[in-house]
Order: C-alpha cells, then structure tokens, then sequence
C-alpha cells in the first residue's frame, strides 16, 4: 500500500482519504514514471466479501491504493470517528484517466463485459478519446487470461482497465500485474455505462448520494446485492462499539 495519502481502515479494508484531484495527479504521475500501480475502487460489498475471504482480503492489502467508491464507505469512516474528504469512484477515475491520457497520447487496454458491449466501448473510447492508442480489447468471457496476459506484455499499454467484477479482477491483477509495469485497474461494470449499455444515474441521484436507489428502481434484481448495505451498517457500528 503506497504511503502517500493518509489512511483510514473501515472493517480492515485500508482505503485513502484524499480528493480526487490529488489522487489523479499521484496517479497521473505513477503512469508517467511507468511505476506499477494496482487499484481497488472498493464498495460495501467488496468490504464484506474480504470479511469472509482472507485471500481477497490480502490481494486488498497488496493494492497501492483502495479508494472509498460509493456513498456506504465514507457513511461507514463517518460511523468510525474518521470522516473521509470525498468518495473517489471507479467510474469517474477512469472517465478522467481516459480524458488525461487522450491529452498526453498514452495507450490503453480494456478487458470485460458482453462481446457487443466491448466492441461498444472501444467505438466510444476511440471516437471521444482519438489521440488515446486502444492497444487491445477483450471482452470479459475466457476461460484463461494467460494469453491476454501475454498480449498485455507484448503491447505494454499505459493502462489497463479489467472489468470483470470482484472478486475475478482483482485476483486477476494480483496474479498477472508484473507482466506490465503500467496502471491496473478492477472497474465492474463500467463499460456497460460508458457504451450506453446502462445509463448512470441523473444527476440529482448523483448530488443526493442516491444513485444505488436509481440502480434499484431501474434493476430490481440487484436488492439482493443491495441487502449487503444494511449488514455492512450494522457491522461497521459494532466495531465502532468495540473500539470505544
């Protein structure tokens, strides 16, 4: 875990506590140097499951950086005595690397979601982004990532963006990440958003932290998913108690 920002546990997951701006520019700099940098943009769930699976927990550890991505994590800082600046998603972190690396001609490579979703990101990407070099897409269906692990060695991109879900990303980063000395980085179902696939939420879910109720009234098959919220809550205020 890189040292430069300052630390803030929420049920043992070590996320950093810092704006955006300054996480980019840290991060920015990292690709530029092409240090080797892993990051977990990490949700309530991604904290529960490492709770029940010591091998993710440990891959967590071993991130450079777990940012607080979604509305639960800084709810659960706030719950702990350690209030967070600002949540720093998935999404936008990698809508504003996209941006930045258009700007300074960098490369990049995307693996993850439905074949026709792919082949939609990498027409939006190249179309929004035409002076970023695609270097290589897959979508997220293969039995073995050895060869696009190898791909990834040959092309060396300066980033490379892996949406699978969780726990599947990040095992994958944590196994092939020295393949390439570049960005790693677990982004879900990002690239179902960025192709149009699924719509974020409007803005006022956004500015109200309300965008896992939009998610809910728009997909109602995710309130399973969702009932990991209360749980986290709960959870979060029992350690609290015990840290007192």
């Amino acid at each position: 875990m890189s040292k430069e920002f300052p630390l803030i546990k929420v049920l043992n997951v070590p996320f950093i506590n810092t704006t955006q701006a300054a996480f980019l520019t840290t991060v920015e700099a990292r690709i530029n140097q092409r240090q080797n940098t892993f990051i977990v943009t990490a949700n309530p769930e991604i904290v529960m499951y490492a709770r029940t699976d010591s091998n993710y927990q440990h891959i967590l550890e071993n991130a450079d950086y777990i940012t607080p991505d979604g509305i639960g994590i800084l709810k659960g800082a706030e719950i702990l005595g350690e209030p967070m600046t600002e949540r720093i998603t998935g999404y936008d972190t990698m809508l504003a690397l996209l941006k930045w690396g258009n700007e300074q001609h960098k490369s990049v490579y995307l693996v993850g979601a439905k074949p026709e979703v792919i082949t939609d990101v990498k027409a939006v990407v190249t179309a929004r982004y035409p002076d970023l070099n695609v270097v290589g897409t897959h979508d997220g269906y293969f039995d073995d990532f050895a060869p696009i692990a190898n791909d990834i060695a040959n092309t060396h991109p300066d980033m490379v963006f892996l949406a699978v879900g969780f726990p599947k990303q990040e095992q994958l980063i944590a196994d092939y990440r020295h393949q390439n000395n570049g960005l790693w980085m677990g982004v879900g179902g990002s690239f179902d958003v960025l192709s149009g696939h699924t719509k974020r939420a409007p803005k006022f879910f956004q500015q109200h932290h309300l965008e896992w109720f939009y998610r809910l009234i728009t997909e109602p098959t995710r309130l399973k998913r969702m009932m990991v919220l209360p749980r986290y809550l709960k959870t979060v205020k029992e350690s609290a108690h015990h840290q007192k």
